[in-house]
């Protein structure tokens, strides 16, 4: 009997007439279906938490790997996640793809806090037909690149995917396009970063090649083009995954990657920690952070760092470590082009990046890879307003047919139109030398230097004594006599300090307070480069 016979049956003879008892069944049968509803949400829901289902989850473990929750799980503040789409599906119906669906299809994605401000964050499912990309994947991941430009929050996102979904052909090809073009809006309008936790081949590589930062997880993560099979049959080389598109493949001679981490874990806690230094837009600040370290601190170390012969190497990260909030120092690229160094620090609470010579490698030479890896951060931090400081300590250009043939010219010239297109506050310091064009390109005040000091250490001259001498006196003798007047012009900071090119020599002991009491003066600074559609950099 159906239920509303059996409506009536029960009703009927207790003197409810037929109006009141289709009434009376409309709401039994509204609530039954609300529950089944229900009952189908909390289903969907909960096969959309197991991914690929327990067995994929358990080989992703196996692999010392955690699934995409998991990773949002970690990398956002407890219970602050919240998730789009959970239960759209991939349209696909080709290769039997109909019969095979999961809720949420192959990314998780949605919004969450990280150390209190928000965030918006995909993260791919390898545990779903191998985290590939279809067209549902795509629009999913627009979708919340859509909002973080629309609020002004800076976008995450979590590798770990086979590549396009080869069933669904070139939708999604026009996918992977759709997520490259919001890449490409959304640069220098929210910050943009890439963990990549597992592969990530083929047209993939180029969304986190747009982004601003990517990191990458040692033995498990891998970014290549074509795979080695490929490469093998083209070329005939033979290439293990690791030499092709490893970590250290990509953080120390191809400069793809800005950091590599020992495993999931460490890779998330370092991202909350590099969060913590980074505007969520560009129209906001970068956090401020109470400070426990006396801005005014004297660092009497900093006296003695540089040594008394001018031919000897020191460490400059001493010098970095010393200066800044709690030697605090957040290192961008540190395998790669170790002859600079960049990063993130704080002075007085506020965060500032740094760019630095290091004289332990290469004497600070200036070359191709480092003027890449320092032009490219000092766009980052002139597009989110946060100061640069930079630590001079640079003997020139590095000399060679390897150079050359490179192009070094075109190369460098990169970090010198990085300088002088730089509108936020550019603080320099001069610890030792600074010859030739390489003093020009490191934040001279030529290039709209704020502040620029000079330690008594510095030499500021177009090159070396010898170099100098042996074009100025050549063919002559008492070669030692002209270094030792040449030594004495100009190794020393007072040629470029009486033509007001330094704005004073400082103790090296107070160079922290001196900062410091800059970077609040420059605060409010005001200076814009003249209209124009984009300036047309030397890539």
């Amino acid at each position: 009997m159906s239920l509303k016979a059996l409506t009536w049956t029960a009703l009927g003879g207790r003197g409810f007439r037929l109006p009141q008892v289709l009434a009376i069944y409309r709401a039994n049968s509204t609530a039954q279906q609300t529950l089944e509803v229900k009952s189908i949400i909390h289903q969907k829901r909960e096969t959309a938490y197991l991914g690929g289902g327990p067995k994929r989850i358990q080989g992703q473990h196996k692999k010392g790997k955690l699934t995409a929750r998991e990773r949002i799980s970690l990398l956002c503040d407890e219970g602050t996640f919240v998730e789009y789409d959970t239960f759209a599906e991939h349209t696909c119906t080709d290769f039997g793809m109909e019969k095979e669906k999961y809720p949420g299809d192959s990314v998780v994605t949605g919004h969450g806090l990280i150390n209190g401000r928000p965030a918006y964050i995909f993260s791919q499912d390898f545990t779903v037909f191998g985290g590939s990309l279809s067209s549902i994947h795509a629009k999913k991941i627009c979708k919340i690149m859509d909002q973080a430009m629309l609020v002004g929050a800076p976008v995450i996102g979590l590798n770990d995917s086979g590549g396009a979904r080869i069933q669904e052909g070139v939708e999604s090809l026009a996918g992977y396009a759709d997520i490259f073009q919001r890449n490409v809006e959304a640069s220098g309008v929210v910050p943009q970063i890439s963990l990549i936790m597992g592969p990530c081949a083929g047209g993939a590589v180029y969304s986190p090649a747009l982004t601003d930062f990517t990191f990458m997880v040692k033995d498990t993560s891998y970014l290549f083009i074509t795979g080695p099979d490929v490469v093998k049959s083209v070329t005939n080389e033979d290439v293990t995954f690791e030499e092709l598109g490893g970590s250290k493949t990509h953080t120390t001679i191809s400069g793809v990657a800005h950091r590599a981490f020992e495993n999931d874990v460490e890779a998330l806690l370092m991202l909350r920690s590099l969060m913590g230094f980074l505007p969520r837009s560009n129209k906001q600040p970068a956090p401020i952070r109470v400070c426990e370290d006396p801005w005014d601190r004297d660092v009497p170390g900093l006296d003695t760092v540089v040594p008394l012969e001018t031919t000897d190497a020191y460490d400059m990260m001493d010098v970095i470590l010393s200066t800044v909030d709690e030697r605090d120092f957040f290192e961008i690229m540190p395998a790669y082009a170790k002859n600079i160094i960049t990063g993130f620090a704080r002075m007085n609470g506020r965060t500032i990046g740094i760019v630095a010579n290091q004289p332990k490698v290469a004497a600070g030479c200036l070359d191709i890879d480092s003027s890449v890896k320092g032009g490219r951060f000092v766009r980052f931090c002139d597009s989110f307003d946060i100061p640069i400081i930079t630590f001079v300590d640079v003997p020139g250009f590095l000399p060679g047919t390897a150079q050359e043939y490179g192009g070094i010219i075109r190369h460098g010239a990169k970090l010198l139109y990085a300088y002088a297109e730089a509108t936020v506050p550019k603080i320099t310091v001069i610890t030792r030398k600074a010859y030739g064009g390489a003093y020009d390109v490191m934040s001279s005040k030529h290039l709209r230097g704020d502040k620029n000091y000079a330690w008594p250490t510095a030499e500021i001259a177009v090159m070396g004594a010898k170099g100098a001498v042996s074009i100025l006196y050549r063919g002559k003798e008492n070669v030692q006599q002209y270094e030792q007047e040449y030594i004495k012009k100009f190794g020393n900071p007072f040629p470029a300090a009486v033509r007001g090119f330094v704005d004073d020599i400082i103790e090296p002991r107070t160079t922290r307070r001196r900062i410091c009491e800059d970077l609040a003066l420059l605060s409010n600074k005001s200076l814009k480069n003249p209209y124009k559609k984009h300036g047309n950099i030397p890539l």
